[in-house]
């Protein structure tokens, strides 16, 4: 080919790869922008990202407090993920909100790798998300090759990607926000019954599937009808609220506080066996008796009695609920039989 000549075959080949690669956004656009479910979401991009493009390496990063994090924490989530803070996060991507491109010196990022997963990459793209023009984390793809994401390269597809996710978490977040307001008792804003039966449906089928431990408590206030008698409602329902704050600020992150009805309360504890969930009882109980909801008139002591039932291989869970509702009934008569 002389000096001037255009390559015909090149300017081909690259109208073809333009074309492939139009075509996989394509498919990944239509596929997420139909999507109002934050985890459809997310395994769908990610999923989608490695099949169409051969990425070995995918993952989240989202910055703490973010709505995105809280409801990834909240939804328990199996996506690889990570939560950096934000002054971390800006140090070491930056707030321009455009990709970032590394193939050298990728310790600076390491923090923005999920907890506990090795990642063997030499090259990297950050692409940065945003909610309602803030910054929230970052789509990340990574790759063995120092070549595949080496600064210099073309963005522009990287760039549409980032648009096209945070239109959706827009979307997705919204929709989670009205559809959590389903699933939270309005008084003490745990979960409500629906919501901890879908949950205790799934780390039910997680334990039985890992052969992993999983207790239910049943939680019952005593004499709560004496106190809406004597003192009123209102201080009825700080009671309430005093005692679903207290159970979550008790147990642990991973485990689950619902309010079953009236003032009854569940907790999952998933990863945790009978004698430990009873022995976490006897403690809050414990803690309930030292600390009463104290009010400038009257200082109130929340009483409860509570039954523990583990999961086992073979049963549902209306059977885990049920043993737990048994524990808790023998355990009212008893508690009554000694007065």
């Amino acid at each position: 080919m002389t000096h001037g000549q255009i390559d015909y075959n090149a300017l081909f080949m690259r109208l073809k790869e333009n074309e492939e690669l139009d075509r996989k956004f394509f498919e990944i656009q239509t596929e997420v922008l139909s999507t109002l479910n934050f985890e459809d979401l997310f395994s769908k991009l990610l999923k989608l990202i490695k099949l169409k493009f051969g990425i070995p390496y995918v993952w989240l990063t989202l910055i703490e407090g973010s709505k995105p994090a809280q409801l990834m924490r909240q939804l328990r989530l199996s996506e690889p993920v990570s939560f950096v803070t934000r002054e971390d996060f800006l140090l070491a991507v930056g707030s321009s909100g455009s990709p970032l491109l590394v193939n050298r010196g990728l310790e600076r990022l390491g923090n923005l790798q999920p907890a506990g997963l090795y990642y063997d990459f030499r090259s990297l793209a950050v692409v940065p998300l945003s909610l309602d023009g803030e910054i929230i984390g970052s789509f990340n793809q990574a790759d063995p090759s120092i070549q595949r994401f080496r600064p210099g390269i073309d963005t522009c597809y990287l760039e549409q990607l980032a648009l096209v996710v945070s239109i959706c978490l827009s979307n997705v977040v919204a929709h989670e926000e009205l559809r959590a307001m389903a699933f939270k008792d309005p008084l003490t804003g745990l979960l409500n019954r629906r919501a901890m039966e879908r949950v205790l449906k799934r780390e039910l089928a997680r334990a039985q599937r890992y052969a992993s431990p999983l207790s239910v408590v049943f939680v019952d206030l005593d004499e709560f009808k004496q106190v809406n008698d004597r003192f009123g409602h209102d201080r009825g329902d700080e009671l309430l609220c005093y005692a679903a704050e207290r159970l979550l600020a008790l147990t642990r992150e991973s485990d689950i506080v619902a309010r079953f009805a009236g003032d009854e309360f569940v907790l999952i504890l998933p990863g945790v066996a009978a004698a430990e969930a009873e022995a976490l009882m006897q403690r809050i109980k414990a803690y309930f008796l030292k600390y009463p909801l104290k009010k400038p008139d009257q200082s109130l002591a929340v009483k409860l009695s509570f039954g523990v039932a583990q999961a086992t291989q073979d049963e549902d869970h209306n059977g885990l609920l049920k043993r737990a509702d048994d524990e808790l009934y023998r355990a009212k008569k008893a508690g009554k039989a000694a007065r």
